[in-house]
């Protein structure tokens, strides 16, 4: 206030229109109110208002006549609630020990999901995605397909993680059309967005269950949408030629996405090493 102090001192030793020590000379003028705003070091301004008849007389100032004036502040406006992960921990815990307790039965698993979120006031996405990890990590491969299932029948958990999982749990439930007839609906709705993941999951599926024909036929989508395999990949794909008797496409697919040679830690040092299928 030491600031609006000098003002309000100023005001009370000189008078409008009058010349000054310093100051040029101004034109007098009949002013009736004469408002000052000045910044303090405090975030609101101060505003100052004086009173003066158009005489030189001018009245001193009184404290009431000082008023604060606070600005009011954009309000903000989130476009995108954040989702409250509270609880989501406790939450997962129980829909596994719920799940793991009923009979293997649609209606039934259903029905128990259902009354898990009747008194939600919107889908609990975390704690279902934690639920999926908690049954994953424990093998039970049917309730995995279950709740899955459910989630994406009420249209939550569109992800690639989630289409992952439950293709990994076809794969060690030994649903192997189950996996297919998703994978066709994955590959003709999300045609631009599989991920690399994806398709591998999907040649580890038919490679694990001995289909050489199949995984051909992922790596043939993969290449024709430009999704490069990584190295574990590339060798399974290059098995099914082999197996299927053409060595001239497992070598072309070796050369384009294998190296000759590779790199790997040994004692504690980087050594270059030559790949084993190049020397098949």
């Amino acid at each position: 206030m030491a600031f609006a102090t000098r003002i309000l001192a100023s005001f009370h030793t000189s008078s409008f229109g009058e010349t000054q020590p310093g100051l040029n000379k101004v034109k007098v003028l009949p002013l009736r109110k004469c408002t000052v705003v000045c910044k303090l070091k405090n975030p609101f301004p101060v505003v100052l208002t004086a009173h003066s008849s158009p005489t030189n007389n001018t009245k001193p100032l009184k404290a009431a006549e000082m008023k604060l004036i606070k600005k009011v502040g954009k309000q903000e406006h989130h476009l995108w609630s954040k989702r409250d992960s509270s609880g989501s921990g406790q939450k997962a815990l129980n829909l596994v020990r719920i799940v793991s307790g009923l009979p293997n039965e649609k209606e039934a698993v259903y029905g128990a999901l259902d009354k898990w979120t009747a008194w939600e006031p919107e889908f609990p996405l975390i704690a279902a995605a934690k639920a999926l990890q908690i049954l994953k990590k424990r093998n039970q491969w049917t309730r995995v397909i279950q709740v899955a299932k459910w989630m994406l029948g009420k249209g939550q958990g569109m992800t690639m993680g989630t289409f992952d999982t439950l293709l990994l749990a076809f794969d060690m439930d030994g649903r192997v059309d189950e996996a297919e007839s998703f994978w066709n609906m994955i590959l003709h709705t999300h045609t631009r967005s599989i991920s690399k993941r994806l398709f591998s999951r999907m040649i580890c599926l038919y490679d694990h269950h001995k289909n050489p024909d199949k995984v051909i036929e992922v790596f043939a989508d993969m290449e024709e949408l430009g999704v490069k395999p990584d190295e574990d990949t590339t060798k399974k794909v290059a098995h099914a030629f082999r197996k299927q008797g053409q060595e001239d496409k497992q070598k072309e697919v070796i050369k384009k996405y294998l190296g000759r040679w590779k790199y790997i830690h040994f004692n504690g040092e980087r050594v270059r090493v030559k790949r084993a299928l190049w020397n098949e």
